[in-house]
């Protein structure tokens, strides 16, 4: 990161902006807590995620085009999703290898961060004053965990949150069944994987369920609901900046 204050962006993503944006307020909380004010730029758009899943790739590319445009200003790009900061950290690169712009896209690429590993591998900071005083399990999201290696990163910020009891799920990498498209081409295959992770979750008597994902969250919650079962599902971003 360059010297001096760090131009940092906030990428909201769609699915934040379109169902919960009181996650992206309180991914601005957290940032301003720990001395960094994150711009919102009003251009930006979906990265582009369910256009590359489900066989799209040149749509995909040209909003990867739009999306670098966007955020290549900026000196890091922080995003409430381990799952929209893999597309353009790992797939990007792939998407545009032999493009013009490939340099460019792998440069913004390396700078953009998921909350969690900002905080905890590039500020350094666990302890964000945050205060929850509740018994929390922790779902940590395929990207978050397989392609960011940040499962860890959350952890550590929910460990240092005041009053909040951190409870391991019996099968923590285990998929809850959304996978974006996945739970949409494959429902059966999906509910079932919801179920198991609701059952592991409700077996820890946990009141909240903690993740870095909003379509996880969106997933488990309705899941949830259907089947009765009292766990509030959450954003870390909520938890760390207060609902």
């Amino acid at each position: 990161m360059a010297d001096g204050p760090p131009r940092v962006a906030l990428f909201v993503t769609c699915l934040v902006d379109q169902f919960a944006p009181e996650v992206a307020r309180a991914t601005q909380r957290v940032l301003e807590r720990v001395g960094v004010a994150a711009a919102v730029p009003a251009d930006q758009t979906c990265c582009g995620q369910p256009l590359l899943n489900d066989g799209f790739p040149d749509q995909a590319a040209q909003l990867a085009r739009r999306w670098m445009q966007t955020f290549e200003p900026f000196d890091a790009v922080v995003t409430p999703s381990g799952s929209c900061a893999t597309t353009v950290r790992e797939f990007y690169p792939q998407l545009l290898a032999t493009d013009p712009w490939a340099g460019r896209v792998r440069a913004v690429a390396h700078r953009t961060y998921e909350l969690s590993e900002f905080l905890v591998r590039v500020l350094r900071v666990e302890d964000v004053g945050a205060r929850f005083p509740h018994r929390v399990a922790f779902h940590a999201s395929c990207h978050l965990l397989r392609n960011c290696g940040a499962a860890d990163c959350a952890r550590a910020l929910l460990r240092r949150v005041t009053g909040l009891q951190l409870v391991e799920l019996a099968h923590p990498e285990a998929c809850c069944g959304f996978g974006g498209l996945f739970c949409v081409k494959f429902p059966e295959v999906s509910e079932a994987m919801l179920r198991d992770k609701l059952h592991d979750a409700a077996s820890t008597a946990a009141e909240a369920l903690v993740s870095t994902d909003l379509g996880c969250l969106l997933h488990l919650a309705g899941g949830g609901s259907r089947q009765r079962i009292a766990l509030r599902c959450l954003h870390l971003a909520e938890v760390l900046g207060g609902l």
